[in-house]
């Protein structure tokens, strides 16, 4: 396993980026209004990322469990769709009381950055609300653990003691390494693992991201449009990620103006 450590240049570099990312995830946030659309959000991030000379690098790219190119510049995932939504080829509508999901990788001066963010439509229901919080504070957990010393698995560990009874996480994705491209090692599975993980060093850029869905069914399923990731019992998800620095006091969020 190769893991790259970033040098300061390169830092400073996702610094700048980074908050550019926030800025334009903050300005995407205020779209989603009932009425609006995940297209709406699509034609708004390409407007802003070509204002700020950005690179989509979700657009064209194909991973691994993929028969074809992802065709949009962002994802978006409202309700039982957990990640991968595609906003522009069936575009679906919001409504009072959705949980909206926008996940969000940009290419700046040769750097990748990845964030993510689960927001409500209007007034939304007490245990959607509750499934919000519980995975901002998984989030949270992964992050302070990001210290130079700990364990990659500790950032599992962190964020499956954060979450209560009453929610499960996805175990079919995990988060990863970034900064030079969209997936690096190591992989970060979002709950405890057993056997040997690697040591967490300064300079280390991580991609964090619990992927959190209301009741105990961590079950998901790929609709057939070869992306949008779903919950299999249908119950809301949510999705939270940062770009975090591994320093020797813990995660440094780079994805925040």
């Amino acid at each position: 396993m190769s893991i790259s450590l970033k040098t300061s240049e390169d830092i400073n570099v996702l610094r700048a980026g980074g908050k550019l990312l926030a800025s334009i995830l903050d300005e995407l946030e205020t779209l989603v209004v009932a009425g609006n659309t995940t297209l709406d959000i699509d034609d708004r991030a390409m407007e802003l990322l070509e204002e700020h000379d950005l690179e989509p690098l979700t657009l064209g790219y194909k991973p691994g469990f993929a028969d074809r190119p992802y065709p949009a510049a962002v994802c978006v995932s409202v309700n039982d769709e957990v990640v991968h939504g595609i906003p522009n080829e069936d575009p679906q509508e919001f409504c009072e009381g959705d949980v909206v999901s926008i996940d969000l990788v940009i290419g700046y001066q040769g750097m990748v950055l990845d964030s993510a963010r689960t927001i409500g439509v209007g007034k939304i229901d007490p245990k959607s609300a509750e499934l919000l919080l519980v995975t901002k504070k998984a989030l949270n957990a992964g992050v302070a653990v990001a210290k130079a010393g700990n364990k990659v698995s500790d950032i599992g560990r962190a964020i499956e003691n954060s979450v209560p009874e009453g929610f499960a996480i996805v175990r079919d994705f995990c988060g990863h390494g970034v900064g030079y491209e969209l997936h690096e090692e190591p992989q970060i599975p979002n709950f405890a693992t057993k056997g040997e993980s690697p040591t967490l060093a300064e300079g280390m850029v991580l991609a964090i991201e619990p992927m959190i869905i209301l009741g105990d069914d961590a079950g998901v399923l790929i609709d057939r449009d070869g992306y949008t990731a779903l919950t299999s019992s249908g119950e809301n998800a949510a999705h939270m990620e940062h770009t975090v620095l591994v320093t020797k006091n813990g995660g440094e969020v780079l994805t925040v103006k």
